[in-house]
């Protein structure tokens, strides 16, 4: 699917106090240099227009939490909802996920959220995909320990590719199902713009959560 551009987008992440710019120089102190405090830092790969991400920071502002998107005309209808909200405890990066080393440092993060992630549908994108072992790589290099990656989707396929994933990069599988609306997991859950539509579809909802033990 083609994204429509949406003009002056790029000119105005720039200059936006709530992106956080050259963000390599804060790397090991994000939370102090960013957020002035010490909290954790949770963020999302991909998250589209924000929906997600603005409302957790909404509901834990004990949390500091980073939403990452590397299109600027999706990244600037994220930063129009923290614009209206101002929550102190969110920030925004136009970066790609395969640089995440680069700018945090080793267990800087305490939790990754995937949320329906492009599922690369061709056997010769499979690395591409944001469950592959490549990618669950650079997610090990910072999390913290007991840092946890918690994915979502739609697609059956993917999720059953990120199950493999997950189990031939030696993580810890902590929780999966495959109708996350009418399971026990459903109470607490926070919906992206995506899961609203394709729920309301009649789709079941995919999810797992997963942990790499560092001293094993």
């Amino acid at each position: 699917m083609r994204l429509r551009n949406v003009r002056g987008a790029r000119e105005e992440i720039l200059v936006n106090p709530y992106v956080i710019q050259e963000p390599q120089q804060y790397k090991g102190h994000v939370a102090v240099q960013i957020f002035g405090n010490n909290n954790p830092i949770f963020i999302e790969v991909g998250m589209g227009k924000g929906q997600f991400i603005t409302s957790l920071a909404a509901l834990h502002p004990e949390i500091n939490y980073i939403g990452i998107e590397k299109y600027s005309s999706v990244l600037i209808r994220a930063i129009e909802k923290q614009e209206e909200l101002q929550l102190p405890n969110l920030k925004f990066l136009r970066f790609d996920a395969e640089y995440l080393p680069d700018i945090f440092a080793p267990g800087e993060i305490a939790h990754i959220y995937l949320n329906f992630s492009d599922p690369w549908p061709k056997d010769r994108h499979a690395k591409r995909r944001l469950t592959s072992s490549r990618f669950l790589g650079l997610y090990d290099q910072i999390l913290a320990d007991g840092g946890i990656v918690e994915f979502k989707t739609d697609n059956q396929p993917l999720f059953d590719f990120s199950l493999e994933s997950v189990k031939e990069s030696g993580w810890t599988l902590l929780m999966q199902t495959r109708d996350l609306h009418h399971s026990e997991f459903a109470e607490g859950n926070v919906m992206t713009e995506y899961e609203a539509k394709f729920s309301a579809m009649g789709n079941p909802i995919y999810k797992l959560e997963a942990v790499h033990d560092k001293k094993a």
